[in-house]
């Protein structure tokens, strides 16, 4: 590898003679018990002691058993448990300057010099005040004759690093914090149960989620649910919108609508800086509309049950990168807060992300609630614009009608190709609405391009994708055929319905369609439109992307059912679990699902083994099981080896494990394509479909010309994709050359970075790759829109 020599690889770090702290504190998020357990693993890893401070900030003031020395066994079995296993409390004491002398003192007398920091913006604000204080809280112990010049000398420095974890994601600087995922995932499974009552009765249902200063879970959770109307306290409504949402509420009954659902965020306020809770909207929809409407509060249900995939990975790899910021920290590095900004991991000064929040909080008591919208960054300002583009159907005079074009409404076709992921139909009534509010006609093709060749096109409408956000699979049909089959026909069933542009769903089927189709455009006249492909599959197999559709919804299904087999192993004890994932030749679900399940192994395609390997992990599991943790889970992606097989594998373990372990298979099969779409799912479906239909939208009066559409360049034909930190569109005659087609899988793919995390976090030795890390960043006020991000 030429690029070796610039490469920055973590076995240079070392954490010998180094102790590092990790607590909990302030309200509980699902995923911090990821993030402990990744710390620990990962500094004893790198040679450090590791010691849990239970309690929050009160152990550390009380000391005694309060900081216990962790070790590798200590942290088992913590991955799949919701809120903090090490405890949590909010702790006044830590406020006074004799708490904090009392804390210097308890983790001087155990060299503690490295705190990592695991809460809400007030937990790191005390720590950082902490940070600022501790050479003269070491001159007090020293003049009280408590600690000695060599302590003083030896522990001058107090090095901290902060990972967020709060439900609220309130925190600026950072995405996604630890335990928002989770949360969503209680709300929305509690949305999906209230709709089946509420379409039963035809009932109105308000429902209150947690948010005392931030929208977040309210507003993702409108968009991911379909809502009627959201109430945050970001956007207060204007004055008369009480008359506005009744007729809304009326409008959507008269089109047929079974019924109603209206969230409110706890901290929803009017323009008069007056509270609107959920009573007062009950009593005003009854009052104004009668209907039958009931009032559900959520409370600390949000804040409960085990943590989501995404949170599990989140957390794992932000405490992984908060070991590797202590180990390269130095007096003069400002104490930092790792935090993701769209697929990566940044660190950021900790005191900026503060300040930025606070600031927030002053914007919005100031009246300034544009300001607050814009300082709380890329993510929740890209929610809020997509939640405006769909929640209100515009009435016809409002639509775009531009008289340089001489028409207002172009035919944009939609469908599905490849096999069903969860979240399409998000995606679909994405595009429908927005392409609607664009002044465009919305046409369904059903059955991909098979159903396209036989002219099953029928034009769709506003109503027709109501309530499509929380269903599984692909309600338009989709199949596998690919157009060059149908060419003749594909193009006939164009001239015939005039279709001016076409926004495809799918995979690598949907990729290679649109290859397909930009080829045949030398012949066809009819194909010189813009196209525009949305990735959807669970393997995550698309060039141009990091994230396609239905993966989220399906890393949760495997880690669900491995928690499950886990907790079977952990009554018959010395049992190894081989698990079959599904993916095609693409790992991303063995890999990143083995990431968030604690497996000690995931054979995939990507990265060649052999007999050897499979030896070395049969002894790895030989010494585990002389430990306390008496149980291993391995997985195996389904084309990993044509060799070894599960079977293959299953029968090897076996009999190098007699005696010492006995083996159990399972092949998840099509339960990882089924099932209702994660909220990450449902959120990116509905983004990326929206972005795409405004991107069509332009391209159509780009490439309007004498009365007609026509559009015959590489960039008319585009994958919008996640890379990085931001959601560009690409041409798909340019991703060829990153494609192996023979096996359907990009030839650069991210997620391989994250495969040492898996094995250090199953006591591996192995080469951790870690340029990207280790450069502190600041905190950006209001990227430009070509960034725009769209991590949830």
């Amino acid at each position: 590898m030429a690029q070796s020599d610039h490469k920055k690889f973590f076995e240079n770090l070392s954490g010998a003679g180094k102790a590092i702290g990790v607590l909990t504190s302030g309200g509980d998020a699902q995923g911090m018990n990821a993030a402990v357990r990744a710390v620990v693993r990962m500094g004893i890893y790198v040679g450090a002691k590791v010691y849990f401070v239970h309690e929050g900030y009160q152990g550390m003031v009380d000391g005694g058993d309060n900081i216990e020395e962790a070790t590798w066994e200590s942290v088992s079995s913590m991955l799949q448990v919701g809120g903090t296993v090490i405890g949590s409390a909010r702790c006044k004491e830590f406020r006074t300057h004799e708490g904090r002398l009392k804390a210097a003192y308890n983790l001087v007398q155990r060299g503690i010099t490295n705190l990592c920091v695991i809460g809400g913006d007030g937990s790191l604000t005390g720590a950082n005040l902490f940070r600022e204080e501790w050479s003269g809280l070491l001159d007090e112990l020293l003049q009280a004759g408590k600690i000695d010049n060599e302590a003083v000398l030896k522990y001058s420095h107090l090095n901290i690093v902060g990972m967020v974890g709060s439900i609220d994601n309130d925190f600026c600087g950072t995405d996604m914090t630890i335990g928002t995922d989770s949360a969503l995932h209680r709300i929305i499974e509690v949305v999906d149960a209230i709709m089946t009552t509420a379409q039963s009765h035809q009932r109105t249902f308000v429902l209150e989620v947690m948010g005392r200063h931030c929208g977040y879970l309210a507003l993702v959770s409108a968009l991911a649910c379909g809502a009627d109307w959201v109430f945050i306290p970001e956007m207060p409504p204007a004055d008369g919108w009480e008359e506005l949402m009744c007729t809304k509420l009326s409008e959507n009954r008269a089109r047929k609508k079974r019924l109603n659902i209206i969230i409110v965020s706890e901290g929803a306020i009017d323009s008069n800086n007056k509270s609107i809770t959920s009573e007062h909207i009950k009593d005003l929809v009854v009052k104004c509309l009668g209907f039958d409407t009931r009032v559900t509060i959520l409370g600390h249900v949000q804040r409960g049950g085990t943590p989501s995939a995404f949170d599990r990975i989140l957390a794992s790899r932000m405490g992984v990168e908060a070991v590797l910021a202590l180990l390269e920290a130095s007096p003069d590095t400002p104490a930092c807060v790792v935090s993701l900004c769209g697929n990566q991991s940044v660190r950021l000064p900790l005191m900026e992300c503060v300040q930025m929040t606070q600031e927030v909080q002053k914007a919005m008591d100031e009246g300034k609630f544009e300001e607050a919208v814009r300082l709380r960054g890329r993510s929740f300002e890209n929610n809020l614009n997509t939640y405006k583009l769909l929640a209100h159907r515009k009435p016809q005079s409002e639509l775009p009608h531009d008289e340089a074009l001489c028409r207002s409404s172009f035919n944009v076709a939609v469908l599905n190709v490849g096999a069903p992921a969860a979240g399409m139909n998000a995606a679909v009534r994405s595009a429908v609405r927005v392409g609607i509010t664009e002044g465009h006609k919305m046409f369904a093709v059903n059955d991909g391009f098979e159903g396209f060749s036989r002219g099953q096109i029928k034009e769709i409408n506003w109503g027709d994708v109501g309530g499509w956000t929380g269903q599984g699979g692909s309600l338009l049909g989709t199949k596998r055929t690919l157009p060059a089959k149908y060419i003749e026909k594909i193009a006939e069933q164009m001239r015939i319905n005039n279709i001016n542009a076409l926004l495809v769903i799918g995979g690598f089927e949907a990729y290679e369609s649109l290859l397909q189709l930009s080829e045949a455009r030398l012949h066809f006249e009819e194909l010189c439109i813009p196209m525009c492909m949305l990735p959807a599959t669970i393997s995550n197999n698309v060039p141009g992307t990091d994230f396609s559709i239905g993966a989220d919804t399906s890393l949760n299904a495997i880690v669900e059912t491995c928690d499950r087999i886990k907790q079977s192993a952990s009554g018959t004890k010395r049992r190894v679990f081989i698990i079959e994932t599904m993916g095609g030749y693409c790992g991303y679900l063995a890999s990143v699902g083995g990431l968030a399940a604690g497996a000690d192994a995931a054979y995939i395609f990507e990265e060649p083994f052999d007999i050897r390997d499979l030896q070395s992990n049969v002894e790895h599991l030989t010494e585990k099981m002389k430990t306390s943790i008496q149980r291993g889970l391995v997985l195996r992606n389904e084309n990993s080896n044509e060799n070894y097989t599960t079977d293959f594998i299953y029968q090897l373990y076996s009999e190098e494990g007699k005696g010492v372990f006995d083996c159990r298979k399972n092949v998840l099969g099509h339960m990882q394509q089924g099932g209702s779409p994660s909220p990450f799912d449902r959120n990116f479906g509905t983004k990326i479909a929206a972005k795409a239909m405004l991107w069509i939208s332009r391209k159509l009066k780009e490439t309007y010309r004498q009365g007609r559409v026509f559009a015959n360049t590489e960039d008319s034909v585009c994958l919008l994709g996640m890379h990085r930190r931001a959601l560009i569109f690409q041409p798909v005659v340019q991703l060829k050359e990153e494609t192996d087609f023979v096996h359907r899988i990009p030839n650069e793919q991210w997620w391989l970075k994250l495969r040492p995390l898996m094995k250090i976090l199953a006591k591996y030795k192995t080469s951790y790759d870690v340029s990207d890390s280790g450069q502190l960043e600041h905190v950006v006020r209001n990227r430009s829109k070509e960034t725009e991000n769209v991590a949830i």
